[in-house]
């Protein structure tokens, strides 16, 4: 590992820096036959992140359609940005279409995939098109099992405060691009999603690297769309993208992350604990987030603020810093940007107010995730009452006594049934197994309501002003915060 005593200043970037452009001078998929690709069509595309691609395909002037099975708001926000979007599939929709691709959730054999392939067209998985994105000019790639659309977005907003004009694509919506992703002519940001297997194969110029937990790693000879195998196929896939990149950002305080790097690659450690290029010290934690010092190998950089609780949100804002102080942007405009920067959509999102309780969402569904949330209800200073939803069997199946860990220190536990996500049950494998795990553990405030009504009724019944409920999960449990606050679904 090689650490520089300074980062490269913007002038020198490691790729050459030429935003894509309309398809008549560079185009973004390079296309099997002589004609260039000029119409995408993507499937799935009411999902978080084909829509994000479907927004900058069309900033950078290609043509782009697309279908999922049924409205949402995400599809309907599409149409009104000029996306022609059908609900359903059919061969129809490929009429003029170069290109489809389709999310990774789509059988290869279904009937829109195969017409595609009959009538001649190309077909590509979504990581064809952020292999592309990557390799088009200066780019960062943030990755780790948790945390990635946090520090994604906070990167594009201090980038964006900086002056760099970033594009970015993100697996959450943006409050301050109103969006999941940015068209700009500055480095492209990008979310790597390591559930998705194709994306070791992924290039970048800067790698950002959160973590390397075992969240998606399934049961070893089982085919399961968004698991691994084991937990080491999956850190060597993360070996595999960082070893590929041509510098790294990762985070000192996550045990074990220099041993995924290259020999002799340029990588630098940002976090709280002592070694640390880059660091934060002096932290001053209060209710709302947290001021801190930034320092670069012993060096001030500035002051800096995190507008959201928690240790966590501290090394994430600082990650983005790094990264934002890495390509020259100025520290001060790029610390003032994310001092306002409130978080994505479902991550510490401030939902309302019930009877002067503070109602908070977090897509949070992993137990470190979860821990992390926990702690960061509690800097309020309130009462921490947490609405969980566990997500997925097998992940319960796998993780649930760490799960009861990561939720004792709250003050109350609602657990609510298991959003399955497409999985079958597996018998014996529910929430009452947390809840007699957290009251074994001594916790005498966890309780278990199957259905959102009962824990509407509750906490609408047993809520004081001093309160701060969060609700917890990657399923429908935000449908609750938002009744509980009055906000529209």
């Amino acid at each position: 590992m090689t650490k520089p005593p300074v980062p490269s200043p913007p002038s020198t970037p490691l790729a050459a820096a030429s935003p894509l452009q309309a398809p008549a001078t560079t185009p973004l998929v390079s296309a099997p036959s002589a004609v260039s690709a000029t119409h995408f069509h993507l499937m799935g595309i009411g999902g978080i992140g084909l829509s994000a691609f479907a927004r900058i395909l069309k900033a950078r002037g290609f043509t782009v359609s697309g279908c999922d099975a049924a409205d949402s708001e995400l599809t309907m926000q599409l149409r009104r940005e000029g996306i022609a979007v059908s609900i359903g599939h059919a061969a129809s929709h490929l009429e003029g279409v170069d290109v489809l691709i389709a999310s990774e959730a789509v059988e290869r054999s279904h009937p829109e995939i195969v017409a595609a392939r009959t009538a001649g067209k190309e077909v590509r998985p979504r990581m064809a098109l952020m292999e592309e994105l990557l390799a088009s000019g200066p780019s960062v790639g943030v990755v780790g099992t948790h945390g990635k659309t946090t520090t994604t977005s906070m990167l594009a907003v201090a980038m964006h405060g900086a002056g760099l004009d970033p594009a970015a694509f993100v697996g959450g919506i943006i409050p301050e691009f109103g969006s999941n992703a940015r068209a700009g002519q500055g480095p492209f940001v990008a979310e790597i999603d390591e559930s998705d297997q194709a994306f070791q194969n992924l290039r970048c110029e800067t790698a950002v690297f959160l973590n390397a937990d075992d969240d998606h790693i399934g049961t070893p000879g089982k085919s399961q769309a968004v698991y691994w195998e084991t937990v080491e196929e999956q850190h060597a896939a993360f070996a595999r993208f960082i070893g590929q990149a041509g510098r790294v950002l990762y985070c000192h305080d996550w045990p074990g992350l220099p041993e995924f790097l290259a020999a002799g690659q340029t990588a630098w450690g940002y976090g709280l604990d002592e070694g640390a290029d880059y660091r934060a010290t002096d932290l001053r934690p209060d209710p709302e987030g947290t001021d801190f010092l930034v320092s670069f190998q012993g060096q001030p950089l500035g002051q800096a603020r995190v507008a959201m609780p928690g240790r966590h949100n501290v090394q994430n804002a600082l990650a983005a810093l790094a990264a934002t102080h890495l390509y020259g942007g100025d520290f001060a405009r790029a610390a003032l940007a994310l001092s306002h920067f409130g978080g994505p959509r479902r991550r510490w999102e401030r939902v309302g107010v019930l009877a002067g309780a503070l109602v908070i969402d977090d897509y949070a569904h992993n137990a470190a995730k979860v821990a992390a949330v926990v702690g960061a209800a509690r800097q309020t200073g309130r009462r921490v009452r947490i609405v969980f939803q566990p997500h997925r069997y097998l992940r319960t199946q796998q993780s649930w006594p760490r799960l009861a860990a990561s939720l004792m220190p709250a003050d109350e536990v609602i657990l609510l049934d298991i959003a399955a996500a497409g999985e079958e049950a597996i018998t014996g494998i529910n929430s009452t197994l947390i809840a007699k795990r957290m009251y074994d553990l001594g916790h005498r405030g966890v309780h278990y309501m199957p259905g959102p009504r009962q824990a509407l009724d509750y906490l609408r019944g047993s809520v004081e002003a001093n309160d701060v409920i969060v609700t917890v999960g990657a399923g429908d449990v935000w449908k609750i915060g938002r009744e509980l606050a009055g906000v529209p679904l």
